[in-house]
Formats: structure tokens, C-alpha cells, sequence
């Protein structure tokens, strides 16, 4: 077998490392070269580790590879395959186009590019959407004070007009107030997903903040559902902030109260110990999120129009939904190191959170 091809960066190395799609470089013996950022992170594994590795065993695609890349090299020209399945054998197979082309400066060198159907959808238009969001954010930050304190005023003013009205004309009096209210809420949101404060991490029992959260939803707004647990009484703790991780689970289950309307529903709350989720840091290797919480309902499922970026600020499949319930759950577990993610169907729809563990030296008091 050949010696794996040795180059630090074929393709210049600005391009190569903020090329935002999967890329591997893969030589005539079907080793891999090089692999960019994005490709470690799919693969969850360091560039170092994959270079000379068979590309094949590595990744699996339904498509015959060694025929493709051996027609781009005679060829000496690029070509596509789309709509095929790709994985790792760590997770669900991605529906992907592969972009195969030769490199003109080595022709024995492939360089092969993963574009996952999602990325591809959403890459046009999700860049605009985050870059307009965050702006708007920001400018609803630096008004929400100036809008809330007229807003008092316009609510005290209604309440004392009403004093004085015959029960007919209350009625318009009872509207501002209701609508001030309202208004005064979504700034607040506005203002809590711009002022989470940074976690106050320690060694917490996520069976704990379930239950805390459990407690509270079924007294108040879950108390049309049935929640179940499921629970791994051998799970270690979580490093995270006890309170705010409470808030992203009654987050949740809020929504999924909220989806099964007044006839209610069933909730799941499930736990387990899973070392197969690896999220690559910016500044070290791989990290392992082996804590899981999932919290199931069965409802008429996301609208598959938002399914996709359901945990963007201001995106909300429910009419007069402010968008930033799931946009701040997100926030909060991106803060603790951790992973979201959904899968929705019609009669399922499941967020699993995935999360470190305590250090063992920071478990002492657990």
C-alpha cells in the first residue's frame, strides 16, 4: 500500500479551515490526507488522528466511492453525487451531495465535499436570519427599559379611568391593560435572553432539576398532561448551574404542554448514560456529553417549515409566539458545554439534551 501523501495544506489554508461544509483530501490509495475543520467535527475526531487513515472505514457512504474518485482522476475533472446517505456509524445517517474533485497541483489527490442537504438548505438564507436577529436583539435590549416604564404609565392610567366607567365602557379599559401586560412580558423575554448571567457551575443530580421542574409544570401550566419518567437512577451529576438548568427543562416542557392544547397529552422525562455524542471544542479535543435528558410529548409535531431552526431567536410555530422560549434553552446549554437537539414528527416530537460530567474532584459534595 502506499505511503499516505504528506502536505500540510494543499488548497490555501484560510480557505481550507473556514470552509464552513466537511472536506477531506483523499490520496490514490484511498487514505485520508487532510481534513478540515468542519470535517473533524463531523467525524469528531482531530485532523491528526484521520491522516492516513482508509477514508472508507472512517465514513460510509451508500455510493460507489472508488469508482467515483477513480473516474474524477482520469478524467481530471469534478463531479457530483447527490441525495446519498452518509455516516459515521455514530449516528443517524445525513442525506448529502458529494463534491469529488482532483487537485490540479497533485492528480492523485482527490479532494472530497460533504454537503449535507440541511446546510445546503439553509446556509443561503440562515446567515441573514441569525445576523438580522441578533441586531434586533440588541436594538430591543436598548429600548425594552424606555418602552416598559411609558407602558406603566399607559396600564396605571387605564386601571383608574376604569373606576369611573359604567361595565360597558370597562370593557376598552380592560383591553389596554391586557394588551400593556402582554407587551410588558415579550420585553422582558427580550431582556432575559440578552442578560443570562454565566452559569454557577457545581456538581448537580439532573433527576433533581427534573423533578423541581416536574413539580412546578404539573400545578400550573401542565396540569392537563400526564407526565411519565423514565428515569437511569445511576446517572453521575451533571456540571451545571441548578437553576438555570431547571429553566430549560420547564422550558420545555412548557412547549410541549403548550402543543397539546386543552385535551392534553403525555410527557415523557427520560434520562441515560450515552458516550457516543462527542462535541469538538475550539480550544481542545473531542469532549464527551454522555449525561442525556430527553423530554418527549405527543403532539401534532413542529411545523416542518421551522423545524430546522427552531432554536433561532424570534422563530415560533405558535401564533403570537415571541420565538425566544428555545432560543434561550439553547443559549443556556451552549453556556454549559453542552448539545440540543430535536427530532419531530406528527404524534412525536423529542428534545434531547446532552451534558458533561461533574469533574470527579468537584463531586465531594454531591
Amino acid at each position: 500500500m502506499k505511503a499516505a501523501y504528506r502536505s500540510p495544506y494543499p488548497v490555501p489554508g484560510v480557505i481550507w479551515a473556514s470552509l464552513p461544509l466537511p472536506a477531506i483530501l483523499i490520496n490514490e490509495a484511498g487514505q485520508i490526507v487532510e481534513a478540515n475543520p468542519a470535517a473533524e467535527a463531523f467525524l469528531n475526531t482531530s485532523a491528526r488522528a484521520l491522516s492516513g487513515q482508509p477514508a472508507f472505514d472512517r465514513i460510509a457512504i451508500d455510493a460507489p466511492m472508488d469508482e467515483a474518485l477513480a473516474r474524477a482522476r482520469a478524467n481530471q475533472s469534478a463531479l457530483n453525487i447527490n441525495d446519498v446517505d452518509v455516516t459515521t456509524g455514530e449516528k443517524p445517517p445525513v442525506q448529502c451531495t458529494i463534491h469529488i474533485a482532483p487537485m490540479h497541483d497533485n492528480p492523485d489527490i482527490c479532494m472530497l465535499i460533504l454537503s449535507p442537504r440541511e446546510i445546503a438548505d439553509r446556509l443561503g438564507r440562515s446567515l441573514g436570519v441569525k445576523t438580522a436577529a441578533k441586531s434586533a436583539i440588541g436594538m430591543a435590549e436598548m429600548l425594552a427599559h424606555e418602552i416598559k416604564n411609558p407602558l406603566a404609565g399607559i396600564s396605571g392610567a387605564a386601571q383608574l379611568l376604569s373606576m369611573s366607567l359604567s361595565p360597558e365602557d370597562r370593557e376598552m379599559t380592560d383591553l389596554i391593560v391586557e394588551e400593556t401586560r402582554r407587551i410588558v412580558k415579550l420585553l422582558e423575554q427580550v431582556e432575559q435572553f440578552g442578560n443570562v448571567r454565566p452559569p454557577d457551575r457545581r456538581a448537580v443530580n439532573v433527576h433533581d432539576a427534573l423533578d423541581r421542574a416536574r413539580k412546578s409544570a404539573q400545578v400550573g401550566f401542565a396540569a392537563h398532561m400526564t407526565i411519565v419518567e423514565d428515569f437511569d437512577p445511576s446517572l453521575p451529576p451533571t456540571w451545571a448551574d441548578p437553576d438555570q438548568l431547571m429553566q430549560v427543562f420547564l422550558n420545555l416542557i412548557k412547549n410541549a404542554a403548550e402543543a397539546a392544547g386543552t385535551d392534553g397529552g403525555t410527557i415523557r422525562l427520560r434520562t441515560f448514560y450515552d458516550l457516543s455524542l462527542r462535541v469538538r471544542r475550539k480550544d481542545g479535543p473531542p469532549a464527551a456529553l454522555p449525561l442525556n435528558v430527553e423530554i418527549t410529548d405527543d403532539g401534532p409535531g413542529l411545523p416542518p417549515e421551522i423545524a430546522a431552526e427552531v432554536f433561532e431567536p424570534f422563530v415560533s410555530g405558535r401564533e403570537n409566539g415571541t420565538g425566544l422560549g428555545l432560543a434561550l434553552v439553547s443559549k443556556i446549554i451552549s453556556d454549559h458545554d453542552g448539545w440540543i437537539s430535536v427530532e419531530s414528527v406528527p404524534g412525536r416530537t423529542s428534545f434531547r439534551i446532552s451534558l458533561p460530567m461533574a469533574p470527579k474532584d468537584k463531586r465531594k459534595d454531591y
